[in-house]
């Protein structure tokens, strides 16, 4: 690590403990959804009574339950329809990522080019996600989704500190590197900060630990393969791994030398997963 990305690390982290640099918060609705759906008494009402304060929330998740990946026969137009079809969990999970979109935005055109596309590629690396877990796992696809919006959330306050320290912004690939080192460590504390579930916890750096050792497939897994995936027609610095020494392909049963999309012509599946989170 660079003296440069090294001083701004210890600046951030600096920030953050002494309360000069606040960690994102979760918008309100996805706050009160997941405070709904935490309670074993709440009713799929309630969460609608929450969700329909929302227009353009509840119209995405009307959206959702329409996708063909949800694969229903007889096309939905209201909101606790919508809410039956999906369930508690899988509403919960897609109702935060969604919410999570209003949060890559910025005043400043620069930064917020740089959000957007984080949010973008997320949504991909998300889509993918939830077509893997479906495929070669029998964990959640929602929770899947979830891990893949998530897995670089830790770029937000790098930008926030960035758009105050204007001179960090200029030089772009400065910038960049010190996303890369920062944005796993920050992610994970951003996470634990919003009570996340243990397995989605630590998604921004267990992704990127390629020699991790674990029994069987799980959520940090199905993003690092998602994100190679990604990355692969990219200038992403993921372009560079070696598919070989990456141990999620092998628990996930993949051959680290295919072409995902093709090998299992998953292709439209996932533009179907990806249809589905757009704003």
């Amino acid at each position: 690590m660079s003296q440069l990305v090294a001083k701004v690390r210890q600046d951030i982290i600096h920030a953050i403990d002494n309360d000069q640099l606040v960690l994102p918060t979760l918008p309100e609705v996805a706050l009160r959804v997941r405070e709904v759906a935490d309670n074993p008494n709440s009713s799929l009402n309630q969460l609608a009574d929450v969700i329909g304060n929302d227009a353009a929330l509840s119209a995405r998740l009307i959206r959702v339950a329409n996708n063909p990946l949800i694969r229903a026969n007889r096309t939905i137009d209201d909101l606790k329809t919508a809410l039956g079809r999906l369930g508690m969990e899988y509403t919960c999970n897609i109702a935060t990522g969604l919410a999570m979109q209003q949060m890559f935005q910025a005043t400043s055109d620069l930064v917020d080019n740089r959000l957007r596309a984080v949010w973008s590629r997320s949504t991909e690396v998300a889509g993918i996600s939830h077509v893997l877990c479906r495929h070669y796992t029998d964990l959640r696809p929602d929770q899947a989704t979830l891990a893949g919006l998530i897995h670089r959330i830790g770029v937000l306050p790098i930008l926030t500190y960035a758009e105050e320290h204007p001179s960090l912004l200029v030089d772009s690939l400065t910038l960049d590197r010190v996303i890369e080192e920062l944005h796993p460590e920050l992610g994970d504390k951003i996470l634990n900060t919003w009570d996340f579930p243990a397995e989605l916890a630590r998604i921004p750096s267990q992704h990127l630990d390629f020699g991790r050792d674990v029994k069987r497939a799980d959520y940090a897994d199905i993003v690092t393969v998602a994100a190679l995936q990604s990355a692969m027609d990219s200038n992403s610095t993921l372009t560079e791994v070696d598919y070989r020494e990456v141990k999620a392909f092998a628990r996930l049963g993949l051959d680290p030398d295919m072409q995902l999309a093709e090998a299992e012509d998953l292709s439209d599946e996932m533009a179907a997963a990806m249809a589905m989170l757009e704003g």
